[in-house]
């Protein structure tokens, strides 16, 4: 049951109490979306930010376990009788050198894929009903992935994370076609976002503003606007946006 009158569209944003995601929740909030807040370990965070926000609410799920993906989904289409939009921000990383091969093992190559392209898949699976649903109330529902440029370009942490933004860009033309036209679903493909993960990697923030026409990483605020725009649209599904200042044209 809802409560909350008159009742909003709800969106489910994981991996949402910190970074890209929370600037996500923050944005959609914003916006006029109840948010569902979601991240594996940092619960109290997520029970604050859920009161900052008012109309949100937050629930803990490891992604990497399959009734975790199950609870999320129904907890969060409970909470408001209703899920409008879900984006796919929760991931994981390992950095390894990409000449380094013999340490990209197979347990690598199986963490990794199982959290950034079967959790999304899964979550879609389990919330295909309820955006449905969204659509017979007049507007298709939505999902948004946030891949990586890793996934587009020949770059990244590691060959097993840019592999399997790859393989999530893929999953999501797939899906776009297979779900259309009663649920959307795009990408977008941040390259460098100024997040406290990122606070330390020099290097790469030096390429930006040497390499990218815009001379500078994305804030998080930046990539939450295209996440919005693309909630926002009626029409554009299948589309895999890059978010790299540019960079992918050097």
């Amino acid at each position: 049951m809802s409560d909350l009158k008159p009742p909003r569209p709800v969106a489910l944003v994981t991996g949402s109490t910190s970074g890209i995601g929370e600037a996500i929740a923050r944005r959609l909030s914003h916006e006029g979306y109840a948010v569902i807040l979601h991240s594996r370990s940092s619960v109290e965070t997520g029970r604050v930010l859920a009161r900052e926000l008012g109309n949100a609410a937050y629930v803990q799920a490891d992604l990497s376990v399959d009734a975790d993906r199950v609870r999320l989904v129904r907890e969060a289409t409970a909470r408001w009788g209703r899920l409008d939009v879900l984006v796919n921000n929760a991931g994981i990383s390992q950095v390894i050198p990409h000449a380094d091969l013999a340490a990209a093992t197979p347990d690598v190559w199986h963490t990794l894929h199982e959290v950034n392209v079967v959790a999304p898949f899964r979550l879609v699976a389990e919330a295909e009903s309820a955006l449905r649903e969204a659509a017979a109330r007049g507007k298709a529902g939505c999902v948004v992935n946030v891949s990586s440029h890793a996934g587009v370009r020949p770059k990244g942490a590691s060959i097993p994370y840019a592999a399997t933004k790859a393989a999530l860009n893929h999953v999501t033309r797939l899906l776009a076609l297979s779900l259309a036209p009663a649920i959307r679903v795009n990408a977008v493909a941040p390259g460098l976002v100024d997040t406290p993960l990122t606070a330390d990697w020099t290097q790469a923030r030096q390429l930006w503003q040497d390499r990218a026409p815009m001379r500078r990483s994305a804030g998080p605020e930046e990539i939450a606007q295209v996440v919005a725009m693309l909630v926002a649209s009626d029409y554009l599904t299948g589309e895999i946006l890059l978010a790299d200042g540019g960079l992918n044209l050097t």
